[in-house]
């Protein structure tokens, strides 16, 4: 798919935690980076934000001031060393879990007036299936949806991808396959979900990519760096290059 001109905005769900959304949401925004896009990075993971933590963030100001409406995006965010911009959330605060509808209509806008400014705005969604996270989803220009072999990630990220449809319809959104054992299993993992999509929903999901298990991924993380900072020629490095590849792509997306 090719980027609007006005900029696009790429966000990464999952049904459930654990998947390593918000890993991918960081690294993806450096691989975009790295391809000469202007990236800006937003942890909207209302409440229960980790991205600050991943990165060894301390940020003085976040999500909160444009959620409440005191500040300006472009006055909450902070440059990373790894080439792209972040807009953070607030860690382990429950004053954002619930934000009305005022807040949201502010955060929309805001966004929007993001993908103005930045080529990529890559939003880290909540895990889950509440109406904030719903809205979010049904706002970006592609949903990227997080799943790896577990029956509990397949069965909640068929639940994603079911609401998005009845969200947005029509909307674009394909799957990517994390902590696959290697790629033929990803595809396995894929192809079990396509079919309940099939079946269920009257339509397959494509398949954006596949990212192979990898220690280099928990050491990263322990570390507090980003992956193709630390480690940028390891196998998760290498399918996450691969994946922006296709989402640079002119013709399409998915890679099945």
């Amino acid at each position: 798919m090719t980027p609007p001109a006005a900029g696009r905005i790429l966000a990464i769900a999952s049904g459930k935690g654990g998947v390593g959304k918000t890993w991918l949401a960081i690294t993806l925004a450096q691989a975009l980076a790295r391809s000469g896009r202007r990236v800006l990075l937003v942890d909207a993971d209302l409440g229960l934000a980790n991205v600050d933590v991943q990165l060894g963030l301390d940020p003085a100001a976040d999500i909160a001031g444009v959620i409440l409406g005191g500040q300006a995006l472009a006055e909450a965010v902070v440059p990373h060393p790894g080439g792209f911009d972040i807009l953070a959330g607030r860690s382990g605060s429950g004053a954002l879990a619930v934000v009305g509808s005022e807040g949201f209509a502010r955060l929309l806008v805001a966004l929007r007036g993001a993908a103005g400014l930045w080529q990529e705005v890559v939003i880290d969604l909540g895990a889950g299936l509440d109406q904030g996270v719903r809205r979010l989803a049904a706002a970006a220009d592609l949903l990227l949806v997080v799943a790896t072999e577990e029956p509990t990630s397949l069965t909640d990220a068929y639940a994603v991808l079911k609401l998005h449809r009845r969200d947005r319809p029509g909307g674009a959104a394909s799957v990517v396959v994390n902590q696959a054992r290697d790629a033929a299993g990803g595809e396995r993992t894929w192809q079990a979900l396509d079919r309940a999509c099939r079946g269920f929903l009257g339509a397959g999901v494509p398949l954006a990519g596949v990212i192979r298990r990898d220690p280099k991924v928990p050491e990263a993380i322990r570390r507090q760096t980003p992956l193709l900072t630390r480690h940028p020629d390891c196998v998760a490095a290498r399918d996450v290059e691969a994946l922006t590849t296709r989402l640079a792509s002119p013709t399409q997306v998915p890679c099945r």
